[in-house]
């Protein structure tokens, strides 16, 4: 699928140029006509008869971008200085930083923020371990844990090419909730390892984000860490795509007039994204569903079922469908799609049901064409941020871990999870509503607020008062 130019791959190339003339003007119609984009053109410096200046391009991909910079080289009389990546440089040195939040400009502020004065509230916290909560970073921290073994579009990568995408996750962590997040990059894939290293991490934590770990090794990474732990432990490409997944299919059936317990569904991929969204989705009223995977459809004379394919076959297919994804999708009224791309076409959405449904969120290329899906089907979806509809994780995650802090919660239910779907539903009203707008921007300011009150609500409040709202405080 061609792909147009992006901001991801866009390059700032700084030349010099003759000042008279027509100089300027033919360097961005030498761009466009390769295909780029100027989205900045900046005079630095003029010395002389000659004009220093940055230009800015989008491209498609690497490629693209030196095929550019070779047609720019070879306009007469411009000498080209520099190339900079500009998302090479935004990583330059990491994304994320420590800063302390109390000013350590004298000896008596440095003596209560270190030594001796924090011996007192040392011994508080080890006669009262919950106290930690409330006097140190744990209650507004969340450790990002992954061991690099499945990076979404790059797949096992290893721990050091993981951290710029963990790096990332913590930013959008403080962006969007002010919540301190750390990347943990493990070196091992051996889950007993995993489990036991955020075990004796996670007194620092008031919850764990596990992200990009394969299947089906985090199901179990996952499930006992939760036993393990009295912190939340949340898998965000699983819960986190199931609850992004529940709101806009809720929005999605509101435009089209149909009931979620009514709807035919048939979902491609059984794997840590596809199983959470197919639990959420049953949770939640879904009566009518066909899962499939690169073998076809899951159903119970299969002999390959694993745990989860067996529970998938337990919960759907009630008749029994053998076949292959083509044939569940003909008359399904939704199509759900976290597997590979390019598995559908034009003529397989045309004989869904009338005002279908699809959701091709395979990324970086969907299970089927987004222009070819928006011919026939009422409303289309993808994880890409150029076409509308994008459904994306942090539309979640930054409010649910919000919540679950506030509330100081020591674990997370599927209840949670449903009500962090329903306000994020709600937050498209129904005069924004409609075909191209079932989820709101990641910017919408109500987002992570209205999200963190439905899981703090669900979580039943706060367990204990922060320190600047508690009418007490403790002398150690």
């Amino acid at each position: 699928m061609a792909t147009a130019p992006s901001v991801s791959y866009s390059i700032t190339v700084r030349l010099e140029v003759p000042a008279g003339g027509k100089a300027v003007s033919g360097i961005t119609q030498h761009v466009e006509n390769a295909g780029g984009i100027v989205t900045a053109l900046d005079v630095s410096s003029a010395v002389g008869d000659t004009l220093r200046i940055d230009v800015t391009i989008a491209t498609r991909d690497t490629e693209h971008a030196e095929a550019i910079v070779s047609v720019l080289e070879s306009i007469e009389g411009i000498k080209i200085h520099k190339v900079s990546d500009r998302t090479f440089l935004m990583h330059l040195g990491g994304k994320i930083e420590m800063k302390s939040k109390v000013p350590l400009r004298t000896r008596e502020e440095l003596s209560m923020a270190y030594t001796p004065g924090v011996a007192r509230v040392s011994l508080a916290i080890a006669r009262n371990k919950e106290d930690a909560r409330r006097l140190t970073i744990k209650r507004n921290s969340v450790a990002v844990v992954t061991d690099g073994s499945a990076v979404l579009g790059l797949g096992n990568i290893g721990p050091e090419a993981a951290m710029p995408v963990m790096e990332g996750k913590a930013a959008l962590f403080k962006r969007f909730a002010g919540i301190d997040a750390w990347p943990i990059c493990l070196d091992t894939q051996d889950p007993d390892e995993i489990v036991r290293t955020v075990q004796i991490i996670a007194p620092g934590f008031g919850g764990i984000n596990l992200e990009d770990i394969s299947a089906p090794r985090c199901f179990e990474i996952e499930a006992r860490l939760r036993e393990l732990l009295d912190i939340p432990v949340f898998h965000d490409d699983q819960h986190g795509t199931a609850i992004c997944v529940l709101a806009a299919l809720t929005n999605a059936l509101r435009v089209v007039k149909k009931d979620l317990g009514e709807v035919k569904i048939a979902m491609a991929g059984a794997g840590a994204a596809g199983s959470a969204i197919l639990k959420l989705l049953i949770h939640a009223g879904a009566r009518d569903v066909i899962v499939c995977d690169f073998h076809g459809a899951v159903h119970q004379g299969r002999s390959d079922l694993d745990s989860s394919l067996q529970w998938i076959a337990d919960n759907t297919n009630a008749g029994g469908y053998d076949g292959d994804l083509k044939g569940a999708v003909r008359g399904a009224d939704v199509f759900i799609g976290v597997s590979a791309p390019g598995i559908l076409d034009g003529g397989d959405i045309e004989g869904m049901a009338h005002d279908s449904i699809v959701f091709a969120l395979a990324n970086p290329e969907p299970e089927v064409n987004p222009a070819d899906a928006r011919e026939h089907a009422a409303v289309v979806a993808t994880g890409r941020s150029d076409y509308p509809n994008q459904i994306n994780n942090v539309l979640a995650f930054p409010g649910v871990f919000r919540g679950l802090l506030d509330a100081q919660a020591d674990g997370i239910t599927i209840e949670m999870l449903t009500a962090a779907a329903r306000a994020l539903a709600c937050v498209v009203t129904d005069d924004e509503l409609g075909p191209n707008y079932i989820v709101p921007s990641v910017f919408h300011p109500e987002v992570t607020t209205a999200v963190a009150a439905a899981v703090r609500e669900a979580a039943g409040g706060r367990r204990h008062a922060a320190p600047e709202e508690s009418s007490e405080i403790t002398y150690g």
